[in-house]
Order: C-alpha cells, then sequence, then structure tokens
C-alpha cells in the first residue's frame, strides 16, 4: 500500500510542481500579506484536491462516454506527459501550463487562486491525463482510494509550497528552482514511458512483454 500511494503521490507531485508555481505566486501577490497569501494558498489547495479528486472518480466513465479506449488514451497523455518532462529538463514552462497572456490577465484579478493558480498551472490537461490514466487501469476500489489520498497529499503540499513562497524563493533562487525541476523532469520522464508502454500492450495484446 505504502509504495503504491508513494509511486502516484511522486508523479503526481511532479506534474503539479508547486516548487515552479512559487515564482508565479509571488509575482501574482506582489502587495498581499501573510495572511491574505495563507487564504490564496489554502483555496489554490482546496482547488487542486477537487480536481483530482473529481477526475479520480469519473475518469474512466469520462472515457467510456466518449468511447475513446483506455490503450489510446494512455498512449496520447503519456506522450503529452513526456513533453512536460522534457520542458521541465530544459528549465522551461511546460506546454500544458499558463501563457505569457494569462498571466498578464490574472494580475488583474482580485482572486487567482482557482484561476490560473490551480487551474491550469497546477492541474493542467498532463496533470489531469495521467490521474484519469491511473484511475482507468485501477483494478479496484482499494487502488482508486490510494489515487484519492496521494491526491490529497499533493493538495496539502501544494498549500505549504504557496505558504512558504517567500523563504523557499528565497533559498533556492532561480537556479535551485530549476535544479530541482531538470530531477522531477528526468522521474516524469520515466513515469511517461510506463504509461506509453502500458498502452501500447494494451492497444497491441498480441504484443508479448
Amino acid at each position: 500500500m505504502e509504495i503504491e500511494i508513494a509511486k502516484i503521490f511522486i508523479a503526481l507531485l511532479v506534474l503539479v510542481n508547486p516548487l515552479g508555481a512559487i515564482p508565479i505566486f509571488i509575482s501574482l501577490t506582489p502587495n498581499a500579506g501573510l495572511e491574505e497569501r495563507r487564504k490564496i494558498a489554502k483555496t489554490t489547495a482546496i482547488a487542486v484536491a477537487i480536481v483530482l479528486s473529481l477526475f479520480a472518480v469519473v475518469g474512466e466513465t469520462l472515457l467510456r462516454f466518449l468511447g475513446i479506449s483506455i490503450g489510446s488514451f494512455q498512449v496520447g497523455g503519456g506522450i503529452l506527459v513526456m513533453l512536460i518532462a522534457i520542458a521541465l529538463m530544459n528549465a522551461k514552462p511546460g506546454p500544458t501550463k499558463t501563457t505569457k497572456q494569462e498571466r498578464e490577465e490574472a494580475g488583474h484579478k482580485t482572486n487567482i487562486a482557482v484561476v490560473p493558480m490551480a487551474i491550469p498551472l497546477m492541474t493542467g490537461p498532463g496533470t489531469i491525463s495521467t490521474v484519469i490514466i491511473y484511475a482507468s487501469t485501477a483494478h479496484s476500489w482499494l487502488q482508486v482510494a490510494y489515487l484519492l489520498v496521494s491526491g490529497l497529499l499533493v493538495a496539502v503540499t501544494c498549500y505549504g509550497a504557496l505558504v512558504l513562497a517567500s523563504p523557499l524563493s528565497r533559498l533556492l533562487g532561480q537556479t535551485g528552482i530549476n535544479i530541482v525541476n531538470r530531477v522531477m523532469g528526468m522521474l516524469l520522464a520515466a513515469v511517461s514511458v510506463e504509461i506509453i508502454v502500458d498502452g501500447v500492450y494494451r492497444l497491441f495484446p498480441q504484443l508479448t512483454r
């Protein structure tokens, strides 16, 4: 149980990447006090937990409704995750994260907790795709429960990272954050390969493992 939760937790944590969101969080809350940042962080974490839990529960049903096979979704989702991993290893924003225009628009909003912080910055298409893949390949409700617990742990980690955004930013600096992102990118690349390979075997069951 512990190994399964740890594996899912690490995969989701790398995708959500709360450390990578710290510079944007700070730039969007330049005049906010500690208490206000705590409130924004709490709302963001709750939104992240809701999104992850929602797609963990309805992900497989959604695929069936759209007539998409699990194998096809795994291959497509795995490729998307690989692109995110490559972007992390190059210390660049992921292809599914917020654009410059979205960040500029967010700067004029009074509440940035849900949009753009939670969606799409932390729980973008890559994260949602991975949650759906894990949910659709679960063999029992116990494995779905592992996914839900992992999602809640990720949300708690997001809250902690955003609350400590300023000291973490000073401690790590942009170089430190980039180093962590590169390590996360390597882990995420391995996860994406597993997803793609499993999807290929589902599409072509005649292949032997």
